[in-house]
């Protein structure tokens, strides 16, 4: 009789592992949505209390408030991860037309990468929004949103191909 190994019978479970993936990319998702509305209600808090009054402490506003924006957008990409991880490997196959999977697209695995590049990107372009405002027009601005380009470029040339594939 062949013996098992410990770690083979770790690989032959994996749907632990996917589980446990789900599990940390959920709570990440939550503690991320819950930091940005207390974030925003003491924002809201700040601003009614002093409203901005000059362009700089506009500009400061609005910097906040991307940054709110960008960890909304990673508490969405966390929950994306954890909803398709889901959906495509524990889930049931005929509940792949529903919810925020058919809302996203999302069919297979190379799906789920596609519109996480996606996400992505955007984090990037608020990313480069935050440095353009917050530092102005510098040439580490151009070359930040250079960077932020060639990356995005990147990425939606993979994503075409991967649609293609």
């Amino acid at each position: 009789m062949l013996k098992v190994k410990p770690m083979e019978k770790i690989l032959q479970s994996s749907r632990i592992l996917v589980l446990l993936t789900i599990v940390v990319c959920g709570a990440a998702a939550c503690l991320l949505y819950l930091s940005s509305a207390v974030i925003v209600y003491n924002i809201i808090w700040e601003t009614l209390s002093q409203l901005p009054d000059t362009a700089d402490l506009g500009k400061r506003l609005a910097v906040k408030l991307l940054k709110v924006l960008d960890t909304l957008l990673i508490a969405l990409t966390f929950q994306i991860i954890a909803t398709g991880l889901y959906r495509l490997f524990l889930g049931d196959v005929d509940n792949l037309d529903k919810g925020l999977l058919k809302a996203m697209d999302i069919k297979n695995f190379h799906d789920l990468k596609i519109t996480l590049m996606q996400v992505a990107s955007v984090i990037m372009v608020i990313l480069f929004l935050e440095q353009a405002v917050e530092v102005g027009a510098t040439l580490e601005t151009l070359y930040f949103g250079l960077a932020i380009a060639v990356v995005v470029l990147a990425s939606v040339f993979a994503a075409k191909q991967m649609r293609h594939s």
